[in-house]
């Protein structure tokens, strides 16, 4: 029997509504009052949209819904109906705040002010945007959609799009605004990893140690986490062994090590990085 769809309750809606209502504000707010009145651009459908309304008499909301929307609609079966309805939803109030906003004067004409807190409120726009199933851009859209054509990952489509971008901003203001233009992305960029991902960055963390179970019970001892148990076999050795898998937040990095190692220095540990954990009980218990 197949499993019935369990679509959003209301609550949920409700707090995705706000938080791209806000991050869609936010993202408004730094281009009309930061970036574009000190030639200053975004990358994707935002800096195609500055240099339009830059070159023609139309307000830059207009071009934010225009140049969006048709990117949106190509990619609507791939990204499904709530991220389509989302991200609409967005880029309209972002074109609106725009809009409401273009006659309002600059908060600075200093250039390097307006790049750093323009990057740093655009990227929290963008990520509360991204983090609550939206998106703000429609490059993302189509990045995806050419990826699944030329099997590019979507990171490099986007970044080569942006190097168009940023080199055709070049001639269209001065060649020091598209320097700026950069730093503003790269500013944005990290302001967003650190939205969607949080503060308190996940490990997981993979032990092979001849001392398993001892390592293993010391973790949930020790540290409070559980630990999952992987049957695996040495592909040299050709041994039966267990994996230990477990994951732990950064600042419980440095005291797993020095728990592992202090039973086996032997051991073979691999971390990597986890952008988000959801259920399976990932909370921390009583350190014995």
């Amino acid at each position: 029997m197949a499993k019935v769809h369990k679509g959003l309750s209301f609550l949920e809606i409700f707090k995705r509504f706000i938080f791209i209502t806000i991050g869609s504000v936010l993202m408004g707010v730094a281009l009309e009052l930061f970036l574009v009145p000190n030639n200053v651009i975004d990358g994707g459908i935002a800096g195609i949209s500055i240099m339009l309304a830059h070159l023609t008499p139309l307000p830059l909301g207009v071009y934010l819904f225009i140049v969006n929307v048709p990117f949106l609609i190509l990619g609507y079966k791939q990204i499904g109906k709530t991220f389509a309805i989302s991200t609409l939803y967005g880029i309209i109030v972002m074109s609106v705040t725009t809009s409401l906003l273009h006659h309002v004067d600059a908060f600075t004409e200093e250039k390097l002010l307006a790049v750093l807190f323009g990057g740093l409120i655009l990227g929290a726009g963008v990520g509360l945007a991204i983090r609550f199933g939206g998106s703000l851009d429609g490059v993302e859209i189509v990045s995806i959609l050419i990826s699944k054509k030329m099997r590019m990952p979507v990171g490099q489509i986007i970044m080569i799009f942006n190097v168009v971008i940023f080199v055709v901003a070049g001639f269209v203001f001065e060649w020091d605004s598209a320097m700026y233009s950069m730093f503003t992305y790269y500013i944005a960029i990290k302001l967003i990893d650190i939205v969607v991902e949080g503060l308190d960055e996940s490990k997981s963390v993979t032990i092979i140690s001849a001392e398993y179970e001892e390592v293993s019970q010391a973790i949930i001892d020790r540290l409070g986490r559980s630990t999952t148990l992987i049957q695996a076999r040495g592909g040299y050795s050709k041994d039966e062994t267990q994996m230990i898998y477990c994951v732990v937040s950064r600042l419980e990095l440095a005291k797993l090590k020095a728990i592992v190692q202090s039973i086996d220095e032997n051991a073979f540990i691999a971390i990597e990085h986890v952008s988000d954990v959801m259920g399976g009980g990932f909370s921390k218990g009583s350190i014995h």
